[in-house]
């Protein structure tokens, strides 16, 4: 007996989109079922069910995979862009399968990014309590008093949002510039970003080197590579 899995769900593992976005494909009345309309993410199918987006077929990947890209500066991840800005997906070969990134980094920060075929393996590996470190390496203009570095390390609150203990050090500076190196697990939305601006310190670069496990290694901007999943990220 073949298995049901919800149709929003389907969709998501078969590396269309995310589980988010097949809900609000569903409410436009985009996704059919066996060629009848789809009227509700969860209604459930098998494998065997004809699934289609548009005028798109949509089948299940069975074997999940994973690649690393360097993002460049002035990339947006996502695929579509009201100001039509350069997007990740540009810089995916055609060849490639349907595949979603795995968080998001913002326009002008750089470095290791994942992408995957699957959804369910994408959003395990972003979610927070699956305890996964993200690591960065900032460059501030001018020298850092440590005494914020600690305030940092403790957890602080700005504009009446927490951000949880984070790791942060100084790798190395000179008169000019700091070079850190951020650890965080919570990830919220421009973290990093939203402290220095706290404590007006002005962002050169910001480059994320590793996530989980994954590193960003020897790549360089815009190359994109596939690696071996790990169980344990």
């Amino acid at each position: 007996m073949q298995s049901k899995i919800r149709i929003a769900k389907y969709i998501s593992n078969a590396g269309y989109c995310s589980r988010r976005d097949a809900e609000k494909l569903i409410e436009e009345r985009l996704v059919k079922i066996n060629d009848k309309l789809c009227m509700h993410p969860s209604d459930t199918v098998t494998a065997n069910d004809k699934i289609t987006v548009g005028k798109k077929i949509i089948k299940l990947n069975k074997a999940i995979k994973l690649w690393k890209l360097y993002k460049p500066i002035k990339y947006i991840c996502s695929t579509k862009d009201e100001y039509n800005r350069k997007k990740i997906f540009d810089l995916i070969p055609q060849d490639f399968p349907r595949i979603i990134s795995i968080g998001r980094l913002d326009f002008m920060s750089e470095g290791l990014l994942l992408l995957t075929n699957n959804g369910d393996f994408a959003r395990k590996l972003e979610l927070p309590t699956t305890g996964y470190e993200r690591i960065y390496r900032v460059c501030i203009r001018g020298q850092i008093d440590l005494k914020y570095l600690k305030k940092i390390n403790n957890g602080i609150k700005i504009d009446g949002i927490f951000y949880k203990k984070i790791k942060i050090k100084i790798d190395k500076s000179n008169k000019n510039f700091t070079w850190l190196i951020a650890k965080l697990k919570e990830g919220k939305n421009r973290e990093i970003r939203n402290i220095c601006k706290h404590f007006s310190w002005q962002i050169v670069k910001l480059i994320r080197i590793q996530y989980g496990s994954y590193k960003l290694g020897r790549l360089k901007e815009g190359q994109i590579e596939e690696i071996k999943i790990k169980t344990n990220a």
